[in-house]
């Protein structure tokens, strides 16, 4: 039990530790007492003499070769690890986009763009005017690619707050009061939360994620997983409005009034739908990551043994440690609390001109990266000066040089994919392949419930290409809205079918542009992670969200449920 004991350093002072092998019975939880205690239950049976550092256990230890994992997930997983780097697909998927435009260029498809009003003409890529364009315009195309600042940005003050040692601080303290059964849920509901800060939940929910699983006991990859499900959830259902709920509502609105030009489509009219569906999305995914994600981790994705792990990572927090963290932690409530009420005049500098805030052109929507970065950065500081984490100016600097060590993969990916989509939109594939698509949807005649399922099929097979929502229903909602108008159904009706497929797809699809950042975070844990290993995770989400968000859409449509303020199933709105 000597060697075991070790463990309590992976525990927060107020815990304490009761070992057991892996098959014995746990007797229940006790109840009660100035202590808690926590069943340490290794994933596989315990062995005294497993790597550690610092009294801190590096990773499971590891196990005899195994057979291949088999079933279906299995099968996604090998079959997606037979793909090149994610880099190289793009690459290759440059080169095809570049020789499929240049064959397609021959030919006049009829098809009318329904924004423009003109014939969609293939451009060819290859053609001397098309490169020599291309070459001007690739180190535009990559600066200007937007997810690329917006990590390395963020990354920087994350690496502060992380390198003083705030953020480990915060968790362990997390870790203290959250029961370990409840932490999926809250990683779900957190990462659904998160859309208030477009993309920020990449960039900081799923990599914490993984770390509480991990500390936790629980495999980190399901960590990721479940925070992904609950990022990607959040763009069908979540408590609040978001960022995007303007954006959409205008394409549908504009796509309303190319049949009745009176027709208004309120920006929460999904509201009602989105918020309903939280529940059953967190009781779906928190169920999809205990019975399906996290047994297949352990049998697939067996953790290293030279993880990545600060060796103080789980230590008792020391007096001192406590109030850094305390003042540090005043200091981020400050700052939230002066941005919250510098948002409140409606003459407030960060707002639109027609004073929103939730605005995509609202500067505090524009400014998000820039208060991710202060809102770290700052009580990082704080905290490390005060912990005695950053000694000098040097210490400061090296907090953030270090974690960009981890975006070098990424920036190579960005270049090449900010090429890709380049392209891919320069050549009009992308606006031929989404009309020529709904109008063989459009040309089946099929009732209006089928039609309206045939979207979301539709749809989530475009995300499989075409990632990003805004430009996605800028193309589909002029063609779907006015379509199904004609036949009776409500805009608000069609809106919520593209939102359920926009959100389920994100998930499983290598053409989404957090995929490789998310790859980076599983390969801190487990270094074979791929392509196809993030999808085999993804996949079993992706199917529970599309089911449970469209049954969900027809009890409503069945009960005659408002989607929202106004949202209306049938056109015209009855009066």
């Amino acid at each position: 039990m000597g060697a075991a004991r070790d463990r309590l350093s992976l525990l927060p002072p107020c815990w304490e530790a009761v070992f057991f092998p892996s098959d014995a019975v746990v007797p229940p939880l006790q109840k009660g007492g100035p202590s808690k205690f926590v069943y340490c239950l290794s994933l596989y049976p315990f062995d005294p003499s497993a790597p550690r550092k610092g009294g801190v256990l590096m990773s499971q230890p590891q196990q005899p070769a195994q057979e291949q994992v088999g079933g279906f997930l299995g099968f996604i997983e090998r079959a997606g690890n037979r793909i090149p780097d994610i880099t190289m697909l793009f690459i290759a998927a440059f080169f095809i986009t570049c020789i499929l435009s240049a064959f397609l260029s021959q030919f006049h498809f009829g098809y009318i763009h329904p924004t423009t009003g003109k014939e969609i003409m293939v451009t060819n890529m290859l053609a001397p005017k098309s490169l020599v364009t291309l070459m001007t315009k690739m180190v535009s195309n990559f600066a200007g690619f937007p997810p690329l600042g917006m990590v390395i940005v963020a990354t920087l003050g994350i690496g502060i707050a992380q390198g003083s040692g705030y953020i480990n601080t915060g968790l362990k303290k997390i870790l203290s009061v959250t029961p370990r059964f409840l932490m999926t849920p809250i990683v779900i509901v957190v990462g659904m939360l998160s859309h208030l800060a477009p993309d920020s939940g990449y960039m900081i929910i799923i990599p914490i994620a993984a770390y509480l699983f991990y500390a936790s006991g629980k495999h980190p990859l399901a960590g990721v997983a479940a925070s992904f499900a609950g990022i990607a959830g959040a763009f069908a259902a979540n408590y609040t409005p978001s960022a995007i709920d303007p954006v959409i509502q205008g394409f549908t609105q504009m796509a309303a009034q190319l049949i009745d030009p009176s027709y208004e489509v309120n920006v929460l009219c999904n509201y009602f739908f989105a918020f309903a569906a939280t529940f059953p999305i967190i009781l779906v995914c928190w169920w999809v990551t205990e019975h399906v994600t996290e047994p297949w981790c352990r049998k697939a994705c067996p953790l290293d043994a030279d993880i990545d792990a600060s060796e103080d990572a789980m230590k008792p927090i020391t007096p001192q440690e406590n109030r850094s963290f305390a003042v540090a932690s005043c200091v981020l409530i400050f700052l939230l609390v002066g941005l919250f009420a510098a948002l409140i005049p409606e003459n407030s500098l960060f707002r639109d001109p027609a004073g929103n805030i939730a605005s995509f052109k609202a500067p505090v929507m524009q400014s998000i990266v820039a208060i991710i970065f202060l809102l770290c950065a700052i009580p990082g500081i704080v905290y490390g000066i005060m912990s005695g984490t950053f000694r000098s100016s040097k210490d400061f600097t090296h907090s953030m040089e270090e974690i960009t060590h981890t975006l070098v993969q990424l920036i190579v990916f960005y270049f090449f994919a900010a090429q890709f989509m380049y392209a891919f939109g320069a050549s009009n594939l992308g606006a031929l392949i989404a009309i020529a698509g709904a109008e063989f949807l459009k040309s089946l005649a099929l009732p209006p419930q089928i039609t309206v399922f045939g979207i979301i099929v539709f749809v989530a097979i475009l995300n499989l290409l075409i990632t990003s929502a805004s430009a996605k229903w800028s193309i589909l909602a002029p063609i779907f809205v006015p379509m199904l108008m004609s036949v009776g159904i409500a805009p608000e009706l069609t809106q919520v079918a593209f939102r359920i497929s926009d959100s389920a797809v994100n998930v499983c699809t290598p053409m989404f542009a957090f995929y490789p950042l998310i790859i980076i975070y599983c390969q801190k844990y487990y270094k074979k992670t791929g392509v196809g290993t993030l999808s085999s995770l993804m996949l079993p989400y992706t199917i529970a969200l599309l089911v449970t968000l469209t049954v969900l859409l027809y009890v409503f449509w069945f009960l005659g449920i408002p989607l929202g303020f106004q949202g209306a199933y049938i056109y015209p709105r009855p009066m």
